[in-house]
């Protein structure tokens, strides 16, 4: 049943609920309507046949040497008086079933008793025995089944004699059976209109998704740009379609970056393995004359060198976008191993022959620990010193590392020129250049200060790059400690 359910749709399912829960409750509503009308019936029968009874009983109290008057016609009574039944107008079946006593007289204390014939009749006749009051006298009331009907009979015992009173049930049973009848009805009614009206406010409540769906739908063939549809209201709906256009325009912009980066890969490739091409063509040209062959090798050494840098940076942004060393740490202490050897490989550029290059660390906690590996920060101090070495040529370059905060700050400091002001907001974005003074020395891609940012994030930290009011660029990378 369960797997049935599920396999039907939101509308169907929330329909057949209310459909549910609605005949649960008016079937519960229904049951207590029908007990109450049924107590009710059975309390007017036995205060019928207790009224057709009381002014039989207060004629013979006030003339009991005189035979009471004969009952109007449809009233059923039987009076017994010295072994005889002087009044009679009861069925015969409802006479022979009756007791020679009632058990009660009157006045009494307020309680009636059943003598032992009485219990045996209402034990033979499967009736049930009570009280009903009659002038401020109790009076003795049964069900009594004969010819196939029931009767609520009162009686009640004056001196000798024993006065009865019987009231046909057949008309409160009709009335029962009606009442039940119009439950019935009523209940289907009630449920076919839960039914239609869950079904029509579920189609209305869920007419917003559909429209969401065919416009996702669109978007996911490329038919269609933009956003979802959001409604009016400030419900759920409106709230999630603001979440699926929040996701749609991330998707927009992964998918633009993605097509951007591809293109400009695309041309950073071109370029070198069209010089590595050209140098190529020309060493076979060149064959025949050592100097200028060699010339041509070293050229395409160069190129290749290059193509391989670009290769690496790409593989190393592939990777930061895959969360590739998400859970690998590096204490304080390796850092600066790795800050320092960093610095050396600097020092051995070309660049760096009229460029001064130190560094100063200032880490007082050593075995604080980082979330990033140290061949990552390694490329990270790399792609700084390289970018700035470009920059101050003839000029120096300060690297330095320091504890602050709770945070482990690495800055790189340069005396050049600075970064144009309209450059420095795309300063980390993928295949962004400045000018060609600042290309790195691993040949311009413009991936450096992407790969600088993207694993100080990957870190939980920031990339910042900024101009000196003294002149030069500063660039500072903070982590946070683990």
């Amino acid at each position: 049943m369960r797997r049935w359910l599920l396999r039907r749709s939101i509308r169907t399912r929330i329909t057949l609920g209310s459909v549910a829960v609605g005949l649960v409750v008016l079937s519960a509503a229904s049951v207590a309507l029908h007990h109450q009308v049924q107590t009710a019936t059975e309390d007017t029968d036995r205060s019928l046949a207790a009224s057709d009874l009381a002014p039989f009983v207060q004629d013979l109290r006030q003339n009991p040497d005189e035979l009471p008057d004969e009952p109007t016609r449809g009233v059923l009574v039987g009076i017994r008086a010295d072994g005889r039944w002087v009044v009679d107008t009861l069925p015969r079946a409802v006479r022979e079933a009756l007791p020679t006593t009632t058990g009660t007289s009157g006045p009494t204390d307020g309680r009636s008793h059943g003598d032992g014939d009485g219990d045996r009749d209402r034990d033979r006749d499967g009736g049930r025995e009570s009280t009903g009051d009659g002038d401020g006298d109790r009076a003795a009331t049964r069900e009594v089944r004969a010819d196939g009907r029931t009767y609520v009979v009162a009686g009640q015992q004056v001196g000798d004699t024993v006065v009865w009173a019987a009231r046909d049930t057949r008309p409160g049973q009709e009335t029962i059976r009606r009442v039940d009848r119009s439950l019935v009805v009523g209940t289907l009614l009630a449920v076919a209109a839960f039914a239609g009206t869950a079904w029509l406010l579920t189609g209305l409540a869920l007419r917003p998704v559909a429209r969401m769906r065919r416009r996702a739908e669109d978007l996911g063939d490329g038919g269609a740009d933009g956003h979802l549809p959001v409604g009016p209201a400030e419900d759920e709906l409106a709230a999630l379609a603001r979440t699926l256009n929040r996701f749609v325009d991330r998707q927009h912009e992964n998918a633009a970056r993605e097509r951007r980066m591809v293109s400009d890969a695309a041309h950073e490739l071109r370029t070198p393995l069209a010089a590595l091409t050209a140098r190529l063509e020309l060493a076979h040209r060149h064959s025949g004359d050592a100097p200028a062959l060699e010339g041509d090798l070293t050229a395409a050494e160069r190129d290749a060198a290059r193509l391989s840098a670009l290769a690496a940076s790409l593989l190393e942004l592939s990777r930061l976008d895959d969360g590739a060393d998400d859970h690998v740490t590096s204490t304080a202490d390796e850092l600066v191993s790795e800050l320092m050897a960093s610095v050396d490989r600097a020092r051995a550029l070309p660049e760096a022959v009229t460029t001064e290059v130190d560094f100063v660390t200032a880490v007082p906690v050593g075995d604080a620990r980082y979330a990033i590996g140290r061949s990552a920060f390694a490329r990270v101090v790399d792609n700084l010193t390289a970018n700035a070495l470009a920059a101050a040529t003839g000029g120096a370059v300060q690297v330095d590392l320091a504890q602050r905060d709770g945070e482990l700050v690495l800055r790189v400091v340069d005396d050049g020129p600075g970064v144009p002001d309209a450059f420095l907001p795309h300063a980390f974005e993928r295949f962004a250049r400045a000018d060609s003074s600042r290309n790195s020395a691993l040949g311009g891609s413009g991936l450096g200060l992407a790969l600088v940012r993207g694993t100080a994030e990957r870190a939980g930290g920031s990339a910042t790059l900024r101009n000196r009011e003294t002149g030069g660029a500063e660039a500072e990378v903070r982590l946070p400690r683990r």
